[in-house]
């Protein structure tokens, strides 16, 4: 309809003269109409192309399903093509020859949308092959250890790639292959893997609640230990608070803060249950009650009732009753 009305106003333009007033409106119309007819276009084109990789993936996932490659040897290479584009050479991440295939994880856009395809593309093929999920292990592995070789913007992509991952639930990928080898510190030092985790962390809660994220973490044992992803310089609660509170992840400082919190409490109770068992100096545990709460700014609500449970544990309750029976 669009394309016949454009062509009908092409008509009725040309036989028109320029002095009259119906021209302008026609014109202003059929402008709009190429206008709407292109962006149809662009829609139909870009719609084509994501059905066309999927279909084109889904294609290679069963070629490849029913292929004698000798996948327990080649699992590696096998995604570092899916990665790169092609096979790596030892000690970096460029192809050994040749060019890289259009259609790698490195060489799409850095947008979930580019990426989403090549997640489920792996998923399909780990359901068909379950054992290469420890090649992917050793190829994820091995690139988040070499960071420093890649560009920022292919380092966002390895991040969005490893969100959707863990979002897709990606068959049998273990937490820990991911945060572990991110802990070197040439990588923490030059604040390589604050910015990976943080794309990472802002992708995956797109999708995600922050108490999946703090799953993975657990899984992952990094709950207790995100300081160590922030270089020296800012590890500490602040800059945690500082960083990702610009970061747009306010949740995750509120998380953190909250936890900080408890486990101030959770030493000061500590520390005078056991002075109060040492049966310590009353003006030693006075003392150390108001350093602690002005060092961690606790609120005295929070200290009446830390002070409370303590005397109230420190007392035998059983061998008090046995007395006034007695």
């Amino acid at each position: 309809f669009v394309f016949k009305f454009h062509f009908i106003c092409c008509a009725v333009v040309r036989g028109l003269r320029p002095a009259n007033g119906i021209l302008l409106r026609l014109w202003t119309l059929q402008h709009l109409l190429m206008q709407l007819s292109r962006s149809i276009w662009i829609m139909l084109v870009i719609w084509l192309v994501g059905l066309t990789l999927r279909v084109i993936q889904e294609l290679v996932a069963k070629n490849l399903e029913s292929s004698d490659l000798n996948f327990s040897r080649y699992g590696d290479t096998f995604f570092e093509v899916v990665f790169t584009g092609g096979r790596t050479q030892p000690g970096t991440i460029k192809p050994d020859e040749g060019e890289r295939h259009p259609y790698s994880v490195i060489e799409c856009e850095a947008k979930r949308e580019a990426i989403l395809p090549s997640v489920i593309y792996i998923q399909k093929i780990l359901r068909r092959r379950p054992f290469l999920i420890k090649n992917l292990e050793n190829v994820m592995r091995r690139f988040l250890q070499s960071l420093e070789l890649f560009e920022d913007n292919e380092r966002k992509k390895l991040a969005i790639f490893t969100a959707l991952a863990f979002s897709q639930k990606l068959s049998g990928l273990p937490p820990e292959t991911v945060f572990q080898p991110l802990l070197k510190d040439n990588l923490v030092v030059k604040g390589l893997v604050l910015s990976f985790i943080t794309d990472f962390f802002k992708e995956y809660l797109v999708d995600n609640s922050l108490d999946d994220l703090i799953s993975i973490l657990k899984r992952g044992k990094m709950e207790d230990n995100l300081l160590d992803f922030f270089p020296s310089a800012k590890r500490s609660p602040e800059g945690f608070s500082e960083h990702f509170t610009k970061e747009g992840l306010v949740p995750l400082v509120e998380y953190n803060e909250k936890k900080i919190f408890e486990v101030k409490l959770k030493d000061m109770k500590s520390a005078l249950t056991t002075q109060i068992a040492e049966e310590s100096d009353i003006s030693e545990v006075i003392e150390n009650v108001k350093q602690r709460v002005k060092d961690a700014k606790l609120p005295d609500i929070e200290v009446v009732r830390i002070l409370w449970d303590v005397i109230m544990d420190a007392v035998q309750w059983s061998g008090k009753n046995q007395q006034q029976n007695a």
